[in-house]
């Protein structure tokens, strides 16, 4: 977020006109012309050397086919008047990005959130040749960016280094995407291309740019997350990945993909056998659609990480794709949250899941009707390079929960734990906890709303006490009201071990309301203790006006961030 001082320079920073952009550059040109025999030295002030030092100034010398091409002869500029262009023009950039609040960096330009106006874009576009080191550039959510990207395109030979190209929810329209594409040969380099959230991409419009992606040989990253593509746009994209050999992550999430639009995409799969990352969350995707990914996966044995998360319709269709997931033994990531997964599926990633032997995340969130089957799964995890098990709203059955607690032990390398909405662990997180090892490597452990109880909290404090909880960043034990105060102030007692502990979550659910006068003086005596401490949720725990006045003022020496509701004040008398 921009500072106050820098939203103020912002307001008041003299906004060119386009006459004023056409004319300056020779102003500029001629002024310096009339000093040219004048050394460098002499023109900049010691505070403008050290600022050119500590920003790694980009050394513009143009080549002489440069020169020629621009109608200048070559030797018609001294070095001294290519040096001082040289610093002229990354003054410029300079005070471009600073009117913008952000920091200027010669190889990587970040102008995300910037409300960019048409007039910024003709600025920037005449500022690429001063840029010439630059890697990255990042535009993403300019709204007012839509329909003037040409203005910076003309310029895009200045940055044939460019690697990274960032132009989410930039409301791009089809004009955009023509003047994008004809560029492209531009920036042989490419290596990632971010066009998301762009609706103006999809309906038909997308082959305005597919049809020049062969120019960009290199590119390994296409992220088209939310582009209302249509089935027309599928066609100009299989025929894009056909010409896209070294492509490794495709990212097509949040778009209605028909089965014939699954069909085209999946037909040219196997012209991207380095791919690693496959994500269709929220696809649309039904058992028709597993079937059709399923005969394509065996081109994609490289695959790492696949996202079919949010596809509801597509529950009870994983069993025809058990024998091609048998085949992506380096697969890293499976994301299968929210699918409706049915018992059916669970026992085929049963049969499925020891064949990858490399799996480290595995998220099965919010499917309820697997909770019974889940401890046949348990044991046949990869245990010792599981680094995340997502499990929350699954419904774990009694019987699962002594299963996870069993592999505990095993899970050496987890970092995150997620048993969320799952009420079977009320009353049972004995048996999860105390198998943890004095110095485990977890992160995140998110309990919410598993009906907890005060014996759960000591239990949980007792892991704290032993150090086994010395990792964690993030705890979130938040909608569990049957704890009673006995339990937060035991908990707050020893929340000194969690040294590394950056978020905090202990809100009631809503239409709840207790006080915490009892253990808030626990929370705040624990406080000097947590040094990494940045969030703390206490949503509808009612305090007194004292108590959160001091609260308040002990968070924010610390630049702790309070989430609470001001509402739930008591006026207590002094």
């Amino acid at each position: 977020m921009d500072s106050a001082e820098q939203q103020k320079g912002r307001e008041t920073s003299h906004r060119r006109s386009p006459l004023d952009l056409i004319i300056n550059p020779f102003r500029r040109k001629s002024s310096f012309t009339e000093r040219k025999k004048a050394s460098v030295g002499r023109l900049f002030r010691p505070s403008e050397s050290s600022d050119r030092k500590s920003a790694g100034i980009p050394e513009v010398r143009e080549t002489e086919s440069g020169k020629e091409k621009d109608g200048v002869k070559p030797g018609a500029e001294s070095g001294d008047d290519a040096e001082i262009s040289s610093v002229v023009g990354w003054g410029r950039v300079t005070r471009f990005v600073q009117k913008l609040g952000k920091t200027p960096d010669s190889q990587s330009l970040g102008l995300s959130h910037c409300d960019l106006t048409a007039t910024d874009v003709v600025e920037l576009g005449t500022l690429l040749p001063f840029l010439t080191q630059l890697e990255v550039l990042d535009l993403s959510w300019n709204d007012l960016l839509g329909s003037s990207l040409k203005a910076l395109t003309v310029h895009m030979q200045h940055v044939s280094k460019l690697k990274v190209l960032k132009l989410s929810g930039c409301r791009l329209v089809a004009e955009d995407l023509r003047d994008l594409g004809e560029t492209l040969d531009r920036v042989p380099l490419l290596e990632m291309l971010d066009l998301s959230w762009n609706a103006g991409i999809g309906g038909g419009n997308l082959h305005l740019l597919a049809e020049h992606l062969h120019f960009t040989g290199s590119l390994r990253e296409l992220h088209l997350l939310d582009c209302q593509l249509s089935e027309t746009d599928s066609v100009a994209l299989a025929e894009a990945l056909l010409l896209l050999p070294c492509l490794e992550v495709l990212d097509l999430s949040n778009n209605k993909l028909l089965v014939s639009a699954l069909e085209n995409i999946g037909s040219s799969l196997s012209s991207t056998p380095q791919l690693k990352t496959l994500k269709m969350s929220r696809c649309g995707l039904n058992q028709e659609s597993l079937s059709i990914l399923g005969e394509k996966m065996k081109f994609l044995v490289g695959l790492e990480h696949l996202d079919v998360s949010c596809n509801k319709e597509c529950g009870g269709g994983f069993g025809t794709m058990a024998s091609s997931l048998s085949f992506l033994t380096h697969l890293r990531c499976l994301d299968l949250h929210m699918c409706c997964l049915t018992e059916e599926d669970a026992r085929t990633l049963v049969q499925v899941i020891p064949a990858l032997s490399e799996l480290s995340e595995l998220d099965l969130s919010c499917n309820k009707s697997i909770g019974t089957v889940l401890r046949y799964l348990f044991p046949v995890l990869p245990l010792y390079k599981l680094k995340t098990l997502h499990l929350s709203g699954c419904s774990l059955s009694p019987e699962a929960c002594p299963a996870l607690a069993a592999i505990m032990p095993s899970l050496s390398q987890l970092q995150s734990l997620s048993v969320s909405w799952n009420k079977s662990v009320g009353g049972s997180l004995q048996q999860f906890v105390e198998h943890l090892q004095v110095d485990c490597k977890l992160e995140e452990l998110k309990l919410s709303s598993c009906d907890l109880n005060t014996e759960d909290l000591l239990h949980l404090q007792s892991a704290c006490k032993r150090g086994a909880l010395s990792n964690l960043k993030l705890l979130d034990i938040s909608y569990n009201g049957h704890v009673g105060d006995a339990g937060w102030v035991s908990l707050f007692r020893e929340a000194g071990a969690l040294k590394h502990l950056q978020e905090l979550d202990i809100s009631l659910r809503p239409g709840a309301c207790m006080s915490a006068s009892v253990w808030i003086s626990a929370m705040m005596d624990a406080l000097p203790q947590l040094s990494s401490l940045r969030r703390v949720s206490i949503r509808r725990w009612t305090l007194g006006s004292e108590e959160r006045h001091k609260l308040e003022k002990s968070l924010k020496k610390r630049n702790t961030v309070l989430e609470s509701d001001n509402m739930n004040t008591q006026n207590v008398a002094g």
